[in-house]
């Protein structure tokens, strides 16, 4: 990158303004991982808001060298530019000419459902990414499973639950989705609205750390105890999984990497990337074996 601001603006995924944004903690993690290389290459780092209103008037007027996109669509805005802007595009293959990091979220997904099915969970709930600041959504079993709301990453993942659900003779048809935003109120609304509809599933599988907390603390609320009674599973390992009650088990993508990654691409200034990473299984205690059958579900 032929720097002339000595910075390099990101724009995170969804249409998130900043405060939004720094206040999710995965987006903190791959920013740390971000401003590590702008640092080392004497850098500054701009935050662009995702908001409707502000995002092309910021991509358009952003005194950087470079862009790291939240998603693809905003590489039109990046084009539209007076001068040639490299960029890269997280979570999502672009194709061979367009510089990408995303993790292998089908991979990853699977695995996490393998885990519920090697604890004896066959009755599954989806808690899925809803992109915009809107109501959740409840998508009801259905005879083809689509994902109102969600980017590339999100359908990926969906197949990976539905690969490892067939394998074991379920269809992932026959799991409810919720999909909501990932940040508060939407997000605690849609733990609610799961947890309401689909009283039946012993097992959830979280496509966010952010959706699976908010679904340990409604279940608390509820006095069901995560994992007897409920287990929950979630995707990215970001810094609170940890701490909270019980102990996330969740699907652990190198996401401070991702941003290191993404940076050095722009600061490297070769041929396009096309770089995926893969996330591990990491175990705490938020799943457990169902219960028997005549026991009920979630605790009642």
């Amino acid at each position: 990158m032929g720097a002339k601001a000595h910075a390099i603006g990101v724009l995170p995924p969804g249409d998130m303004p900043v405060a939004l944004a720094v206040g999710s903690p995965f987006f903190r993690e791959f920013m740390l991982g971000v401003a590590e290389v702008c640092d080392q290459n004497d850098a500054s780092l701009l935050v662009i808001s995702g908001a409707e209103n502000r995002k092309t008037w910021a991509i358009k007027n952003a005194l950087v060298d470079g862009f790291i996109l939240g998603h693809l669509e905003e590489a039109a805005l990046v084009a539209a530019r007076q001068r040639k802007t490299p960029f890269v595009v997280m979570d999502v293959d672009a194709g061979p000419e367009v510089n990408s990091v995303r993790v292998d979220g089908r991979g990853a997904a699977r695995r996490a459902a393998e885990h519920l099915l090697d604890l004896g969970h066959r009755r599954f709930a989806i808690y899925s990414v809803l992109r915009k600041p809107a109501d959740a959504i409840w998508n009801p079993a259905t005879s083809e499973r689509r994902l109102t709301g969600g980017f590339p990453l999100d359908h990926e993942k969906l197949l990976g639950y539905g690969d490892a659900l067939a394998l074991a003779g379920i269809s992932v048809n026959e799991a409810p989705v919720v999909e909501a935003y990932p940040l508060s109120p939407w997000v605690d609304d849609g733990a609610r609205m799961l947890l309401d509809r689909s009283p039946e599933a012993t097992a959830i599988l979280a496509m966010s750390d952010r959706h699976a907390v908010a679904l340990l603390a409604e279940a608390k609320r509820r006095e069901i105890n995560i994992p007897n009674d409920l287990s929950v599973i979630g995707f990215d390992d970001a810094e609170n999984a940890i701490f909270v009650d019980p102990p996330l088990t969740t699907m652990a993508q190198p996401t401070i990497e991702k941003g290191r990654i993404a940076a050095r691409t722009l600061f490297e200034d070769g041929p396009p990337r096309r770089v995926v990473l893969t996330a591990r299984l990491i175990v705490r205690g938020s799943p457990a074996p169902p219960r028997s059958p005549n026991t009920g579900s979630h605790g009642v």
